[in-house]
């Protein structure tokens, strides 16, 4: 008999090749992105170029890779795996953005990445969840990139309100000297993982400490990227 695992968690056919997740055809038929820059993931009406945003005021990272706009199905999949125990999820969301990985990568505008971080969770809040999602999806996206996965470079110092309920700027202010980084990174492309980029908040408060380490390149990775601007 077919386990959950040996199916697809879209349409829950039958999978030829169970670590992928989710079928071919639902991959095909996910919600496409509007044309969106390809440095702050946002939609841009002068297409896959640099915004007039980041024209006017660049942010502290180079490039964003998302595997989704924040909408169903793939969405809906990131709040089971976030919120209702499901982390046996991470292989096929994790395989998601590593097949839109490639495809900027092919586009010879993308450095392969030397080091992988995933945001940290607080002690606390790691323990009560039971994990981090986004170290693990980092586990398998750092070996299909061959690159290093530094799990412990990074560390949230002090718990900070959630940031569903806060404004753009309270998130900014919320996150203010919340993350260290315990590693040199001198002159390394960094790829920074996270499940969900809304404003963008937590991963500028860290990609501006990694600039301030002199790293080589920052490209920000997630499962699904807010798109409203």
């Amino acid at each position: 008999m077919l386990t959950i695992a040996s199916r697809c968690w879209l349409c829950q056919c039958p999978l030829h090749l169970a670590v992928q997740g989710i079928c071919s055809l639902c991959q095909k038929h996910l919600p496409a992105a509007p044309p969106c820059c390809l440095r702050c993931g946002l939609p841009s009406s002068g297409g896959e170029t640099d915004c007039g945003r980041c024209l006017l005021k660049p942010p502290p990272w180079d490039a964003m890779i998302f595997a989704s706009p924040y909408e169903m199905p793939v969405s809906g999949l990131v709040l089971r795996f976030k919120f209702s125990n499901q982390p046996e999820l991470d292989t096929a969301l994790a395989r998601l953005l590593l097949l839109r990985w490639q495809a900027r990568y092919r586009m010879r505008n993308l450095p392969r990445p030397d080091v992988l971080l995933s945001v940290p969770l607080h002690q606390k809040r790691y323990f009560s969840r039971g994990y981090n999602q986004s170290e693990l999806l980092a586990k398998p996206l750092a070996r299909w990139l061959h690159c290093e996965y530094l799990p412990d470079a990074l560390s949230r110092d002090r718990r900070t309100t959630s940031q569903q309920s806060l404004t753009e700027r309270e998130r900014k202010w919320n996150l203010r000297n919340a993350f260290t980084c315990h590693v040199s990174l001198r002159g390394k492309h960094v790829m920074l993982l996270d499940d969900v980029v809304t404003t963008g908040s937590t991963v500028r408060e860290i990609s501006k400490i990694l600039r301030n380490q002199r790293v080589a390149s920052v490209q920000i990775a997630c499962i699904c990227r807010t798109l409203q601007t």
